[in-house]
């Protein structure tokens, strides 16, 4: 493993983690949308992580292969006042539950912070080693 690896990997986890992160802001922008139909509602998005291993240098990095949208069924609602309501009066709600969604959130912020602290460990590792060559 050459001295920047440890560099790469937590560069490439913290993308991971700030697309997570950015799948779970647009969730609860879009927490209280509705529509005029199922089809129309929004679903929440999810990224689809994947591992890449390098089988020369043994190392696996994460990345990502897509963002998808979920298959979580939208919310039905009453209202037949509502101009986006369907001709028996219902409107349809956003799949997304904010609780879970924060949940998600400092999940994610709490991995982002561990691959900060793995960069920080690296430098000053790092900077220890031309300590000692001096």
């Amino acid at each position: 493993m050459g001295p920047f690896s440890l560099f790469e990997i937590a560069g490439r986890a913290m993308s991971a983690q700030l697309v997570r992160l950015n799948t779970t802001a647009s969730n609860l922008a879009n927490a209280g949308a509705v529509a005029g139909s199922a089809e129309t509602a929004f679903r929440p998005l999810k990224p689809v992580f994947r591992t890449l291993y390098d089988g020369a240098s043994g190392r696996a990095t994460v990345d990502v292969a897509g963002v998808v949208a979920a298959r979580a069924e939208p919310g039905r609602r009453h209202e037949p006042g509502h101009p986006l309501a369907d001709a028996q009066g219902y409107v349809f709600t956003a799949a997304v539950d904010p609780f879970a969604e924060l949940v998600e959130m400092v999940e994610t912020a709490r991995q982002f912070q561990n691959s900060i602290e793995v960069l920080e460990t690296g430098k000053a590792l790092m900077l220890e080693t031309l300590r000692l060559g001096r």
